[in-house]
C-alpha cells in the first residue's frame, strides 16, 4: 500500500519555520537622557543578582531608598552629552551592526537582528519575534569580548528565561567570548594604528581601558581580569608588530568604579592623574573591552578623561580612540566569529 501525505485541516494555523536567525546583544541603554527613564534602566540593571551580588534583602533598601532617588539625575546629564540625533549611541551603533550582518548574510537567508540586556529591545521580544519569523535556530552573539558573570552570564541568563516561556523552543547556539581570538586582535591593532597615525599629535602613552568590576569576582573565580589583561598583552604585541611608534608606552587600567567596593586596578583616572604628575603631556586611550561606543567611553573617557587630563592635570594633548562599532574591519570580524557559529546550518 503507497502512503498517502495527510493534508493539514482547513482551519490549521499557518506556521513560519526552517529559518536561522543571529541575535546580537549588547548591554543596555535608556530610552531617553531624562531622570526618569535612567531611572526605569537603571532599576533593571542594578537589581541583576549578577550585577551586584549583594543580598537582595541588604540591597534593594538601599537601591531603591537612594540610589535610584539620587544617581539618575546625574547619568541623565552624562547621557545628554552624548545623544545623537539617532538616540542612545549604543542603540545606534548596535542597530548598525546589525543591519551590515544582516546584509552580509543575506544571500544564506539568515535574519539577524540586536537586542539589549538591559532596556529595549528586549531579549525575549527580540528571540520571540525571530520564532515568529520562523527561526527554528538561532546564534545569541554577546558582543562583549571578555566573558563576564555580569554581562555574557546574564545575556545567557535572559535567552533562557524566555526560552522556559516557550512552548516551541529554538535551537540555540551562543557565541563564545573572543578576547584572545586572532580575528578581534588583528581588527583592533588595525583600528587603533589607523587611528593613532591619524593624530595631529605623537602620544607618550596609550592606556587600554576596560570596565571595571569589583576585585572580589576575581577572587570568586570570574575569568574577567585574566581575559582583559591576555587581550592587552595580544594587543600591545600586534601593535608592536605592526611598527607602532617604539617610544609609546602601553597601560592597563580599568574605569568606571561604582561605590565603596575594592574594585579592579590600576583605576583609569588614577593613572590619567599619575601619568600628568609624572610629565606625561601627550596621552590617548583606546577601550579595547567594548565593542561599540558608549556612555563610558563617549562621556566618562572623552569628556571627563579630557577635562581632568588637560584641564585639571595639566596635559597637553589628548585622544579617546572609539570603538569598532561598524567600521568594515569590525563587521568584518564579526561576520567570521559569527559565520564560525552558524557552520552547519547554513
Amino acid at each position: 500500500m503507497t502512503w498517502q501525505p495527510q493534508s493539514l485541516p482547513a482551519d490549521h494555523p499557518s506556521v513560519a519555520s526552517g529559518r536561522v536567525g543571529v541575535l546580537i546583544v549588547n548591554l543596555g541603554t535608556p530610552a531617553a537622557p531624562t531622570t526618569s527613564a535612567v531611572r526605569r534602566y537603571l532599576a533593571e540593571f542594578l537589581s541583576d543578582r549578577r550585577v551586584v551580588e549583594i543580598p537582595a534583602i541588604i540591597w534593594q533598601p538601599i537601591l531603591r531608598g537612594i540610589i535610584l532617588n539620587v544617581r539618575p539625575k546625574k547619568s541623565a546629564h552624562a547621557y545628554s552629552q552624548v545623544w545623537t540625533e539617532d538616540g542612545s549611541p549604543l542603540a545606534a551603533i548596535t542597530m548598525r551592526q546589525a543591519e551590515a550582518l544582516a546584509e552580509r548574510l543575506a544571500g544564506e537567508g539568515v535574519v539577524v537582528d540586536w537586542a539589549m540586556r538591559y532596556g529595549e529591545p528586549s531579549i525575549p521580544r527580540q528571540l520571540q519575534a525571530m520564532m515568529d519569523k520562523g527561526c527554528e535556530r538561532i546564534v545569541l552573539a554577546p558582543l562583549y569580548p571578555q566573558y563576564s558573570g555580569a554581562t555574557t552570564a546574564t545575556v545567557m541568563d535572559k535567552a533562557a528565561d524566555a526560552l522556559r516561556a516557550m512552548r516551541w523552543q529554538a535551537s540555540l547556539r551562543v557565541m563564545p567570548p573572543y578576547h584572545d581570538e586572532p580575528l578581534h586582535i588583528a581588527a583592533l591593532a588595525e583600528d587603533i594604528g589607523a587611528q593613532l597615525d591619524a593624530l595631529d599629535f605623537e602620544p607618550e602613552v596609550l592606556l587600554l581601558s576596560f570596565h571595571g568590576m569589583p576585585k572580589r569576582t576575581l577572587e570568586l573565580g570570574d575569568p574577567y581580569h585574566c581575559h582583559c589583561m591576555k587581550t592587552a598583552r595580544l594587543l600591545g604585541d600586534a601593535l608592536r608588530a605592526s611598527g607602532m611608534r617604539p617610544a609609546m608606552r602601553l597601560r592597563t587600567t580599568f574605569q568606571s568604579r561604582f561605590g565603596p567596593a575594592k574594585w579592579l586596578e590600576p583605576a583609569t583616572d588614577t593613572v590619567i592623574a599619575e601619568e600628568a604628575a609624572n610629565g606625561t603631556r601627550r596621552l590617548a586611550i583606546a577601550a579595547p573591552g567594548f565593542s561599540a561606543d558608549c556612555l563610558e567611553t563617549l562621556e566618562e573617557l572623552a569628556i571627563r578623561g579630557r577635562e581632568q587630563f588637560v584641564d585639571e592635570c595639566g596635559g597637553e594633548h589628548f585622544a579617546a580612540l572609539s570603538c569598532l562599532n561598524d567600521k568594515p574591519v569590525g563587521i568584518d570580524m564579526l561576520e567570521a566569529l559569527i559565520r564560525r557559529e552558524l557552520a552547519g546550518w547554513i
